[in-house]
C-alpha cells in the first residue's frame, strides 16, 4: 500500500532558507530506493509561491497564497511503499524533519482506473 508522508515546517527557521534539501535529508530518498519503499518525493517552494482554487457556482476562485495559514507549512512530501501503518511509521520515524517539524502519514486510496492509467503511462 502507498503511504504519503506529508513533511511540515515553519518557513521561517533556518533549516528552510537554503537551497537544498533540509540538512540531515541528504540520502534519505536514496535508502528509501534501496530499501524497496521510495515511489516519489519532492520539496515544495514557500507559500508564498502557492496558488490556491475553489470551484463554486461553475466559477474559478483563484487565490494567491496556501490553503490554510498554520504555523508549519507543507514543505515536501515522500510518497513510499510500505506493507502497513506500522511499516510507515518506521519509515516516517527515519526522516529527519521529524525530529523538529511533524510528519503526516495517510494512506492513499487506491482508484482502479488511476492505477491502469499509471500502467499504461509506464509502457
Amino acid at each position: 500500500m502507498n503511504y504519503m508522508l506529508l513533511v511540515y515546517l515553519d518557513e521561517q527557521s533556518p533549516i528552510m532558507q537554503g537551497e537544498s534539501a533540509p540538512k540531515g535529508c541528504e540520502g534519505l530518498a536514496e535508502r528509501l530506493m534501496a530499501s524497496g519503499h521510495y515511489v516519489a518525493g519532492g520539496i515544495l517552494h514557500p507559500t508564498s509561491c502557492a496558488t490556491s482554487i475553489k470551484v463554486r457556482e461553475e466559477r474559478c476562485l483563484v487565490t494567491d497564497g496556501p490553503f490554510a495559514e498554520t504555523r508549519e507549512q507543507l514543505a515536501g512530501y515522500l510518497l513510499v511503499e510500505a506493507k502497513d501503518l506500522d511499516e510507515a511509521i518506521e519509515i516516517a520515524e527515519q526522516h529527519p524533519v521529524a525530529r523538529f517539524g511533524t510528519v503526516e502519514i495517510r494512506p492513499v486510496k487506491e482508484i482502479p482506473v488511476w492505477i491502469q492509467l499509471g500502467e499504461g503511462a509506464r509502457r
